[in-house]
């Protein structure tokens, strides 16, 4: 069940549902590579000018609400979400799922130093899953065709139920876009910042920060270079483009409650 947010189909189940099904998907043996992948206002607005980061986000079998503003915005415009779903919450709840039943796992992305970090951490927590492998690719703006053949073969050669794919937006939506045809996987995540939290090279916002809606601010607060314009930039723009489709025509617009 998805809802259409500003042209792009969020989805509109729980965060249990979403990683039930990926698992599921991972396991069924059809190796399509279904994907899955996060909407907030700032990767809605690099969308805007960034085509094929749009249509990487269009292809996607889920498109998780990760910003609190995308489910702000479902509300008022009178098409609810059932809540904010992001990436690093499916990933550890998929984590859970498979250690009980099974399946393996791949990293693509990051440091070496932060892949350590994952396979010691899984080792740890979630003994009945199997690391398929890791890879890190080169740190560039683009690959090169011989950077994604030998991420492919790498990813292949492993064979994994689910691929988890940490480059950063765009350019990890747009790289299981363009390779998922390529791959041998059941399923494949593009959760950026979920390396991270998961190998505790970034600390990730307190509980109460993630329930009130503001766990961009502890992180503004860390890294103010890399996430100021998310919030000063991108937010207002998202904005303003909410207020632009609730003032069309035939927009159901949820009323306020007193």
């Amino acid at each position: 069940m998805t809802r259409n947010i500003l042209g792009y189909s969020a989805y509109a189940k729980s965060l249990t549902d979403c990683a039930n099904e990926m698992v599921a998907a991972s396991a069924d043996g059809a190796r399509t590579c279904k994907a899955m992948a996060c909407l907030n206002p700032h990767s809605y607005v690099v969308a805007r000018t960034d085509q094929p980061f749009s249509t990487a986000l269009h292809t996607m079998d889920w498109l998780i609400p990760d910003g609190t503003g995308v489910v702000k915005a479902a509300k008022w415009l009178g098409k609810p979400l059932n809540g904010r779903v992001t990436g690093p919450d499916v990933f550890e709840q998929t984590l859970r799922i498979q250690n009980a039943n099974g399946g393996s796992v791949f990293f693509l992305g990051a440091s070496e130093e932060t892949l350590t970090k994952i396979r010691e951490r899984l080792a740890r927590e979630f003994p009945n899953i199997t690391l398929a492998g890791t890879y890190s690719p080169p740190y560039k703006p683009e690959f090169s065709d011989a950077d994604n053949t030998a991420m492919i073969a790498a990813v292949n050669a492993a064979s994994p139920d689910l691929l988890w794919v940490g480059m950063t937006a765009p350019k990890q939506e747009k790289w299981i876009a363009q390779h998922r045809d390529d791959l041998n996987v059941g399923a494949a995540g593009a959760i950026g910042a979920a390396f991270d939290f998961f190998a505790g090279t970034v600390k990730r916002s307190h509980p109460i920060f993630r329930k009130t809606g503001l766990e961009w601010l502890p992180r503004l607060l860390q890294q103010p270079r890399r996430l100021w314009r998310r919030m000063f930039v991108s937010a207002p723009l998202f904005l303003a483009d909410v207020a632009r489709e609730k003032m069309k025509p035939g927009t159901i617009v949820a009323t306020p409650k007193n």
